[in-house]
């Protein structure tokens, strides 16, 4: 008895001399789920992002005397490198061809999405008064539709060629802060800075960028108020792109700056007469360019209406499983929802959840039942009580 007290003794002196290590506190964060119900649900819309194999194509080539930089297969990250890609390959061009290229030099851009209207502004940037954009179209294209995260996601890269992606995206990202901050000479309005979520760094995409743009991610939980709550990973700098909003401000830009749009479908690179033209034609370089690694990556997203925009200010995006749709083509599903407003809507009618990346799925294969699944993962995500949407169907 007396060793056992003895024991017991030590114990408590033990304890008492030991420091307590304070744990951080963690950090819970209250985030209203935005209303998901019928009535708060907007617009439907599918888009086919350019992917292309291995890497994007970044590239300079000789053809029939033409001279032709390919700048295309950015998969869903057109928007998150398109301002570096079109510098790295603006450099690429003008490091290979400085004698030819004066600033008169006319030069012609195949392509009216973000990285065909980057290009542009970028030549343009470096002095060059003879540009033209040529396009079958310059509305309603997946650059308007874009939901807006700067993450590299939706790609397929080689592991060679990932730190040069990285460097890239790094540029970008400077880009769009500029704006953000309001520090940009030409642009005001396009890019904002909001929480973005994730469920582990891995998945973001961002770590490269940690450091040198962006600060180091938190752990924190997400609380929905209704009971359930989500651990995930915080960059607390993460940008939005306002997609149509930008796409809005590089063409009034151009234009203001004399940069001719000239609506033509290209069939061939011969069908333009220039000596120097600057492919970003997205999926249309799988025929225009004869390349067999392009291939259209399909995403459904839907358009919420009525909903306070001051509890949209965030960013997230989750990865479920892989899997097949009924047509039988590879999909990887997940969950994001991003701040987006579409021109000419109500100021109330913000937010899109998404989303489907299936591979191989074209306008032949909408695919749409993947609407109802991806609203069925955000509500479970958000850990909404879903019985009385199936009673009402």
């Amino acid at each position: 008895m007396f060793v056992k007290k003895l024991n017991l003794i030590c114990l408590m002196t033990f304890l008492a001399l030991t420091p307590v290590i304070a744990m951080p506190p963690v950090d819970v964060r209250k985030i209203t789920p935005p209303k998901l119900d019928s009535l708060h649900l907007g617009k439907k819309i599918t888009c086919h992002r350019p992917m292309r194999h291995g890497a994007p194509n970044m590239s300079i080539t000789k053809q029939n005397g033409q001279i032709i930089a390919h700048n295309y297969g950015h998969g869903g990250s057109g928007w998150t490198l398109g301002p570096g890609s079109a510098q790295y390959v603006n450099s690429l061009l003008l490091a290979s061809y400085a004698s030819d290229l004066k600033k008169e030099t006319p030069i012609t851009i195949i392509g009216a999405g973000a990285l065909g209207l980057f290009t542009a502004y970028d030549l343009h940037q470096r002095g060059f008064k003879n540009i033209t954009i040529v396009a079958e179209k310059f509305e309603g294209l997946t650059s308007h539709n874009a939901g807006g995260l700067l993450a590299p996601v939706s790609m397929d890269n080689h592991p060679e060629i990932q730190e040069m992606i990285d460097k890239i995206g790094i540029e970008a990202y400077k880009f769009y802060e500029s704006i953000a901050r309001k520090k940009h000479p030409h642009f005001k309005e396009g890019a904002v800075i909001v929480p973005t979520y994730f469920q582990n760094r891995e998945e973001s995409g961002l770590e490269p960028y940690v450091g040198k743009v962006m600060q180091p991610s938190k752990d924190v939980t997400l609380d929905f108020g209704n009971g359930t709550t989500r651990n995930m990973v915080a960059y607390d700098d993460g940008i939005f792109m306002d997609t149509a909003k930008m796409m809005k401000e590089l063409q009034t830009y151009l234009k203001k700056n004399k940069v001719k749009f000239i609506q033509k479908k290209i069939e061939s690179f011969s069908d333009l007469k220039g000596k120097f033209i600057i492919n970003c034609s997205g999926l249309g370089s799988g025929k225009l360019n004869n390349d067999a690694e392009m291939i259209s990556i399909q995403g459904h997203l839907i358009m919420l209406k009525d909903q306070d925009p001051k509890e949209l200010e965030y960013m997230i995006l989750v990865y479920f499983k892989e899997g097949t749709t009924k047509s039988g083509q590879k999909i990887k599903r997940s969950f994001y929802i991003f701040p987006k407003h579409l021109p000419n809507t109500s100021s109330n009618d913000v937010g899109v959840i998404g989303g489907t990346f299936i591979e191989g799925a074209t306008k032949e294969t909408p695919n749409e039942e993947e609407f109802e699944t991806l609203l069925k993962g955000a509500k479970d995500f958000y850990g909404m009580d879903i019985k009385e949407e199936l009673q009402e169907k």
